[in-house]
């Protein structure tokens, strides 16, 4: 049963958000505010977090980027929960680590979906084999990237869309074919979240290097370079 922390001050989004969840079986703790949740994290970890963008005191979007910075906190997966509709906002979202967004009013169903996609994506891939390419060595048991036995920092999206363009290499994919097969099918998320993810990815590449493997091909979309 997955758990997940729940931050949000609206009470009534709280409960109706919460009872939602836990029909669908999850676990939920709730929190007001940054300072309530951080607390609630030194306690335990969850599974994921629902986070609202206007909180009181420290803003959901900075409490956000605080997370990504710190190495305990990092790799939770984060989803948004705002009122904030336009596409400028929903990219600020994203860029700061979170694998999705919600925009309110939402139902209960919609978000249940988001929540079981992304839970889904994040879960490490077992069961297969190294690959390496120029020195750059993905291992999906141990869900480390190195190159010269130096680990590579990457959040998990980051580390499934390299894994899909090491396995795949030097074939052009459009957006929508990296959210099928990098997201999943059916996934309520929007083509412009590749290319903020393949920012990301790059920028974790770039202190070895590497990040001139992912190249853009003008008006079709993403390559790894294996050559």
């Amino acid at each position: 049963m997955a758990s997940i922390l729940l931050v949000e001050d609206e009470e009534a989004i709280r409960e109706m958000v919460a009872m939602a969840l836990e029909r669908s079986g999850y676990r939920v703790r709730h929190a007001e505010s940054a300072e309530d949740a951080e607390a609630a994290l030194r306690l335990s970890l969850p599974d994921l977090i629902l986070l609202d963008w206007m909180l009181p005191g420290e803003s959901g979007i900075d409490f956000a980027r605080r997370l990504k910075r710190e190495r305990a906190t990092r790799e939770l997966p984060i989803i948004m929960l705002t009122a904030r509709g336009e596409e400028a906002d929903r990219v600020r979202g994203l860029d700061t680590g979170a694998d999705d967004y919600v925009a309110k009013p939402f139902s209960p169903r919609e978000l249940t979906a988001r929540i079981k996609a992304v839970l889904r994506r994040v879960q490490p891939t077992a069961g297969e084999e190294a690959v390496e390419i120029r020195g750059l060595r993905l291992d999906p048991v141990s869900h480390r990237v190195t190159v010269a036995g130096r680990e590579i920092d990457l959040g998990p999206t980051e580390f499934r869309l390299l894994h899909f363009f090491m396995t795949h290499t030097d074939r052009v994919f459009n957006r929508a074919q990296l959210l099928d097969n990098v997201w999943g099918a059916n996934v309520y998320v929007e083509e412009r979240t590749v290319d903020v993810h393949v920012r990301r990815l790059r920028k974790g590449l770039a202190p070895t290097g590497h990040d001139g493997l992912v190249q853009t091909v003008r008006g079709a979309g993403y390559r790894f370079a294996a050559e």
